[in-house]
């Protein structure tokens, strides 16, 4: 118990910039006291000491205000930051050195006992603030739940998830992607929903692109007729019928 303890304490001081020392992680960390507590209520659970589990997990959800089921399985090396608010059902399973934020729910979609209501987070997910993840499902190894995406199907691993519900963005093509939409949009000064390059909603991102395109595409009709001019065409009428695209207004509508 003390090792693991021990291990707690280490993976505070390297995943958490404002731990200064091990005592003020060992004082002042509600997610490790909220884990020490979470141990001895699971041994008295695993032995069939349901009230005993349950009383000791509701002094813990009280000194803390995390909220973990003695049943739930919890792997080593497990980071709560903050905490306020986490809440980890019964059929839950962590694994080792996963990342917790404030404000989340690992929670269940089904009433009937005995059966894997809680997800399963595979060694070294992510979850950020606010983030729901409801079901008996996988989270994959090495994956990322957005700040308060909702998730409702599995997760593979190394996926990011974001949005309300989850959508998974592609991690092989997501970074070269975005990093030529970001270049064109900035160019063009036009943001969708006044959503810049930090967001990262796929949802959003491809409205971006729609957007982006479309002006890149005006932009080119309005040089052709340009050039059309210029050589003795005459496209009088087409240059008075075609609108051009306003990138500002549109932002504004879908504001």
């Amino acid at each position: 118990m003390f090792s693991r303890l021990r291990e707690d304490l280490a993976s505070v001081r390297e995943r958490d910039p404002a731990a200064r020392s091990m005592w003020e992680v060992l004082t002042c960390y509600p997610g490790v006291h909220a884990l020490a507590l979470h141990r001895l209520a699971h041994l008295a659970w695993k032995h069939e000491f349901y009230w005993v589990g349950r009383f000791v997990s509701h002094l813990g959800r009280f000194l803390t205000g995390i909220e973990i089921h003695p049943g739930a399985t919890i792997g080593r090396r497990v980071f709560i930051d903050h905490g306020m608010g986490v809440v980890i059902g019964e059929t839950a399973e962590l694994g080792d050195d996963c990342t917790i934020y404030q404000g989340v729910t690992l929670g269940g979609t089904s009433l009937y006992r005995g059966e894997k209501r809680h997800p399963t987070l595979g060694k070294g997910v992510v979850i950020g603030a606010g983030a729901k993840i409801l079901g008996g499902f996988t989270v994959g190894d090495g994956a990322r739940v957005g700040s308060n995406a909702v998730v409702v199907k599995p997760v593979p691993a190394g996926a990011t998830a974001v949005g309300n519900p989850a959508r998974i963005i592609d991690p092989e093509r997501a970074d070269e992607i975005n990093q030529a939409r970001e270049k064109k949009a900035e160019q063009m000064g036009f943001s969708a929903y006044g959503i810049s390059k930090q967001m990262d909603d796929p949802l959003a991102k491809a409205l971006h692109g729609l957007l982006d395109h479309a002006v890149e595409t005006d932009r080119r009709i309005q040089v052709l007729l340009e050039r059309l001019a210029k050589t003795g065409v005459q496209v009088d009428d087409a240059m008075e019928t075609t609108d051009a695209f306003d990138a500002q207004k549109l932002s504004r509508m879908v504001d």
